[in-house]
């Protein structure tokens, strides 16, 4: 029986984990979950933002780039064998806020998926306030996450100018083939129904080349298996760091020694502010816990976490900047 099987779209900061958070807590007693995270940073981050503590709830992430070129190579074995190992009910993608989703869709539904993909609605969460912005309005992948979407939420409406929102609704309106259902929530709240909406269409990409080509990554630190050279554990007072870039796009990553101890406050202080940030997502010891750290353009949260394995911070900007080295030392100072 092909499994059921939802892509969750968006770009950077859109929701989309949130709002995959917020499904899980609708999973039926009994049915096992899978969750397929792309990350577009080196430095793995967003499992750990995943409520993956139920036994039924399984959640693999593949970083170091993008699926539609950076990692497409590693892909097929990677996803394979977490199928073959969570033996989901249902599975989720959530592809890279950065990536152009059409090559995604045509991999899951070319003859070495389809027998056991059961491929259903795509849903792209829209931020009126990414949408405001022409530097992305105007990217090709940005367009084409919407275009290739069944099911369009505009998210964020509680925080979002109505004027606005209602602006963006129209652009999204006017897509060709029209969309299955656009709808306005808050908080990424989906509603599970939309799921399994009836009717979806093949949708042509407008840009299907938009993104890979115009993509630079790190050379010589993504294998196989998707994994980095940063993987190797760092030395105390030594983090492991590696840049990469694209689409109008920069990101620098970070991974401490495990016995790197923060200062819970000082650390705060410091990413809750740290400018320009599209997206910044960590994990760190502290003195008391280990805690996750979420900000998404000036919004953070933080809570605590089980994972144990080292410290990790993934930051993503919109401009170039010289400065990761005065960050590094910033946070090297936060102990």
């Amino acid at each position: 029986m092909p499994i059921p099987t939802n892509l969750i779209t968006g770009f950077l900061g859109s929701g989309k984990t949130t709002a995959i958070n917020r499904l899980l807590t609708h999973r039926p007693d009994g049915e096992r979950w899978s969750i397929f995270v792309n990350e577009y940073g080196m430095v793995t981050v967003d499992e750990m933002l995943i409520d993956s503590e139920s036994p039924e709830v399984s959640v693999q992430e593949l970083g170091g780039g993008c699926l539609c070129c950076t990692v497409a190579f590693a892909f097929d074995a990677v996803f394979s064998q977490f199928i073959r190992r969570s033996k989901p009910d249902r599975l989720f993608l959530e592809p890279s806020g950065a990536g152009h989703p059409a090559a995604l869709i045509d991999k899951l539904r070319d003859e070495n998926f389809r027998r056991a993909i059961d491929l259903r609605a795509t849903i792209c969460l829209v931020d009126p306030e990414d949408w405001s912005k022409p530097q992305w309005r105007d990217s090709e992948v940005f367009h084409d996450q919407v275009q290739m979407a069944d099911v369009v939420a505009i998210n964020f409406t509680d925080k979002r100018d109505p004027e606005l929102t209602q602006q963006c609704r129209e652009w999204i309106e006017s897509f060709d083939p029209p969309k299955m259902l656009i709808v306005e929530t808050d908080h990424g709240r989906i509603d599970p129904a939309w799921l399994d909406i009836q009717n979806t269409v093949v949708r042509p990409p407008k840009f299907g080349e938009a993104h890979s080509h115009n993509h630079s990554h790190a050379a010589g630190h993504v294998d196989a298996g998707g994994l980095t050279s940063i993987e190797v554990p760092p030395m105390l007072g030594k983090p492991k760091r590696i840049e990469n870039e694209g689409d109008g796009q920069w990101a620098c990553g970070w991974i401490f020694s495990v016995d790197e101890v923060f200062d819970r406050d000082q650390l705060l202080d410091l990413l809750g502010y740290l400018q320009p940030v599209v997206r910044l997502k960590g994990v760190f010891r502290c003195q008391d816990d280990w805690w996750v750290i979420n900000r998404s353009k000036n919004e953070t949260s933080f809570s605590t976490t089980a994972y144990r394995r080292d410290s990790r911070l993934e930051v993503i900007t919109d401009r170039a900047t010289s400065g990761w080295d005065e960050v590094e030392q910033l946070l090297l100072k936060c102990k």
